[in-house]
């Protein structure tokens, strides 16, 4: 099953190149939701039981909607820094990329946060900030977290995985903090939407695609991820405790590269369907909406 989020407040099951606004039959189950985490995710189980008896009409076209990012508000946006070996020599060969920071083994490195804030769903678009440094695109498998937890084994891993989505980790290259840096408002996109996980029988071995303008800038596979998606969902909830929605960007391949305003980023990724978004300015807001100080 592939759900979205849609036109700000709507939810979709995506059949084809259509949309079924499901809206009517989600927000009931969503409101008997109690506990930390996104309700639309602890909702999917009853979700898919409950469409599987009676699945409505797709009727909306897909290119006439703006998708949001599918998760609403993830409690956390975890990332793994160094999870391509080819990615970690490129980024050693490239000054512009490793701005004098160390990049070492994941699990060394271990992973780290992004802000909540920085989410965005593909029409969003991508606001880049400080044009004059340069911002990179980095393509990524992302997991939506089901089923919450703590110091989950590898073994039960995918046991605790609603789904997953293609990600675009947004990265303003520069000394400061990694964290920092990547927690811009809009520099975690993800979508177009979530593919639940009894679609996708092996998340380690799916074919990921960047292209931007038109150009293919990234072409790999997860199979050649440091830590697959089980250990990956067993090193985070080792430090942290998991809960539904909960999103972790698994890595990006080479390729990587600076973008531009006005360029066209498309991430695919087998059986997920594919990210779209533009690269826009960030614009400020004018002197007449900023709050005075008191």
């Amino acid at each position: 099953m592939k759900l979205c989020r849609f036109n700000r407040d709507r939810i979709g099951l995506v059949l084809g190149n259509k949309v079924s606004d499901i809206t009517a039959i989600a927000a009931p189950l969503i409101a008997r939701q109690a506990g930390p985490g996104d309700a639309l995710v602890r909702a999917l189980p009853e979700l898919q039981e409950t469409l599987a008896s009676a699945a409505p009409e797709a009727a909306i076209p897909l290119d006439s909607i703006r998708l949001c990012a599918p998760v609403r508000w993830p409690g956390k946006i975890i990332a793994a820094p160094v999870n391509y070996r080819a990615h970690v020599a490129e980024a050693h060969a490239d000054p512009g990329i490793v701005h004098g920071h160390t990049q070492t083994d994941i699990g060394k490195a271990g992973l780290f946060l992004k802000a909540n804030s920085s989410l965005a769903g593909p029409s969003d678009g991508v606001a880049l900030r400080f044009p004059d440094r340069r911002n990179d695109y980095e393509g990524e498998l992302v997991i939506v977290i089901g089923k919450g937890g703590s110091d989950i084994a590898a073994a039960d891993a995918l046991g605790h995985v609603a789904g997953y989505a293609a990600g675009l980790d947004i990265t303003l290259r520069g000394p400061e903090d990694r964290s920092f840096r990547k927690s811009i408002d809009g520099y975690s996109v993800v979508g177009p939407w979530l593919t639940t996980a009894d679609e996708i029988p092996d998340p380690d071995a799916l074919e990921l695609t960047t292209h931007q303008n038109g150009h293919l800038r990234q072409s790999a596979t997860t199979a050649n991820m440091v830590y697959g998606v089980a250990r990956l969902i067993e090193f985070a909830s080792s430090f942290y405790t998991l809960h539904p929605g909960d999103l972790i960007f698994t890595g990006t391949p080479e390729g990587v590269g600076p973008m531009s305003v006005g360029d066209v980023l498309k991430v695919e990724i087998g059986g997920l369907g594919t990210l779209e978004t533009v690269a826009r300015a960030h614009e400020k807001p004018s002197a007449a909406h900023v709050p005075s100080a008191a």
